[in-house]
């Protein structure tokens, strides 16, 4: 039984789709049709860069398929593991009905009768591309679970579309991303790169389809805009490109029986099952191995915040944590503290601070004499450190190192750490664990880049004690610097100096706990006012 005649016996029961189904073929002389419903949208869709995916059994590979086999001249498949590309050769051997023109092993590919040319890689385990690869044009880049690779590595193969020889300098050229929601820190970047269709908070919300449009500015920012055609902003010339994100689901899948994959995906386990099967690409993700900070925390302390939007009646801001830039495409990061509650971010791009200074925005922001800690590592704090030094006086400032020595211990006094950046961010996860005694108090903005900075390095134990995964490991596999995250691990760390006495603070004592590093003389306040 052909492909065809398979698809025409799912949908016998609607002759009128049948007929519409056995047209286009006919009229097309197409080896693959789409299903109707959102591969029919996806398939047809104008966008540059398209998401299509959610649920698992939307038809997400035979759609990269199908495209490569009726649309397009020379296609890129991609995997993120080499061994899953057998999975995808098989489907498409599946949809041809046979071995002729497939070549398996090391560099597998598939050339049509027609002269279409299918190539499939996986990515190393580096998580770089493949260099033989690099620089060859591709008129379909085609991802299969796109949230399993790094924003770099896409933006990598983005760069790789366009006409190859040989095909028509008008063939449409486009990037689809097929993926289920991401499980780790590593997809967390198709929250921000999709935002206005899964964040109910954005500006200017986009529907399920409709296309926006963007630009990757000087400094490597994706950027939105009105504009659709390329222009050019202080003489340097931009190229948008539309994107879209299409939904799919099981149920718009004939070839899948719905319980019997339901049945199957039983086996996983909680909650890996419910975040595959919700289709949420902003959903609570399954935990790293040895994550510093486990997601629901953030998210418990972000809901916090939500029920108390202003700060605490009474608590003056007591500390600004600031992560420094000098120039660049990084943004710099201003994180104020209030006690326990942390104001929205104050963002400063990283073009606008060439010189590092950022003494202005500081001044601008401060409030009730809070304590200013400046990032100094890297030497990028050095101007702003300067400017304010004679103005604030070096009792308001407070140098940030996380290479120098770690302090304290653990919890449970049995581990130390092996730098200051280790100790500090321990002394978070202690804050925000919701298992500790009463609770934890500390309140976090809403922020899906906050969420990923906070949630994306992981631990080991070392002979000298807790090591934390280096910044230059997290920037890679976000593919951006964790600024936000290393401002509110500043704000906390350095800041609990300036807390508030408890007798002056206009709180509910009941729904309040004290984290681990607190003054011992605030701790003991608390008890016995409780």
């Amino acid at each position: 039984m052909t492909a065809l005649e398979e698809l025409l016996a799912k949908l016998k029961a609607n002759p009128e789709l049948k007929q519409k189904a056995l047209d286009l073929v006919k009229n097309n002389k197409m080896v693959w049709v789409p299903n109707p419903g959102p591969q029919t949208d996806a398939f047809n869709s104008k966008a540059d860069i398209l998401l299509y995916g959610g649920q698992p059994g939307g038809g997400k590979s035979s759609l990269l398929l199908g495209l490569a086999l009726t649309r397009h001249r020379r296609s890129l498949v991609i995997r993120k593991q080499f061994s899953d590309l057998d999975g995808i050769v098989d489907n498409l051997q599946g949809i041809i009905k046979t071995k002729q023109g497939i070549a398996r092993g090391g560099r597998p590919k598939y050339q049509s009768p027609d002269g279409r040319l299918i190539s499939f890689q996986g990515v190393a385990d580096t998580g770089e591309v493949d260099t033989g690869k690099q620089g060859n044009a591709f008129d379909l880049i085609a991802i299969d679970e796109a949230a399993q690779l790094t924003q770099s590595v896409i933006r990598t193969m983005i760069g790789w579309n366009r006409p190859g020889p040989g095909v028509p300098k008008d063939q449409r050229c486009r990037v689809v991303l097929a993926s289920n929601p991401p499980l780790n820190s590593t997809g967390d970047w198709l929250g921000e790169f999709f935002g206005a269709w899964f964040d109910d908070k954005h500006p200017n919300p986009a529907k399920f389809g409709e296309l926006r449009w963007y630009y990757f500015d000087d400094e490597g920012k994706s950027v939105e805009t009105l504009e659709t055609k390329p222009f050019e902003i202080d003489g340097v010339k931009y190229y948008p490109h539309s994107r879209t994100y299409i939904p799919a689901s099981l149920k718009d899948n004939p070839f899948l029986s719905e319980d019997d994959y339901h049945k199957n995906l039983q086996a996983f386990e909680e909650p890996l099952r419910s975040i595959i099967m919700s289709g949420n690409f902003l959903a609570a993700r399954q935990d790293q191995d040895f994550q510093v900070i486990p997601t629901q925390w953030v998210r418990d302390a972000m809901e916090r915040w939500k029920q108390n939007p202003n700060p605490p009646a009474g608590v003056p801001m007591c500390a600004m944590g600031c992560d420094m830039v000098m120039g660049g495409k990084d943004d710099a990061i201003i994180a104020p503290r209030y006690d326990y509650w942390f104001d929205q971010f104050v963002v400063i791009p990283g073009k606008d601070v060439p010189d590092g200074n950022l003494s202005g925005h500081i001044i601008t922001n401060r409030k009730d004499n809070a304590l200013v800690i400046i990032d100094m590592g890297g030497g990028y704090g050095g101007a702003t450190w300067n400017c304010l030094k004679d103005n604030l006086g070096t009792h308001n400032l407070k140098s940030y190192k996380g290479a120098e020595s770690g302090v304290g211990r653990t919890k449970d006094r049995q581990l130390g750490f092996i730098n200051k950046r280790s100790s500090s961010m321990w002394a978070l996860r202690e804050a925000l664990d919701t298992s500790q005694l009463g609770g934890s108090c500390i309140c976090l903005p809403p922020d899906p880049l906050l969420l990923a900075d906070l949630t994306a390095p992981t631990f080991e134990i070392t002979p000298r004690g807790i090591k934390i995964e280096s910044k230059e490991e997290v920037c890679k596999r976000l593919g951006r610097s964790p600024d936000r995250g290393d401002a509110v691990v500043m704000a906390y760390v350095e800041g609990m100096r300036g807390l508030t006495p408890l007798n002056n603070r206009s709180i509910d004592l009941k729904k309040i706990s004290m984290p681990t590093h607190a003054k011992m003389s605030e701790r003991k306040s608390l008890l016995r006012l409780r």
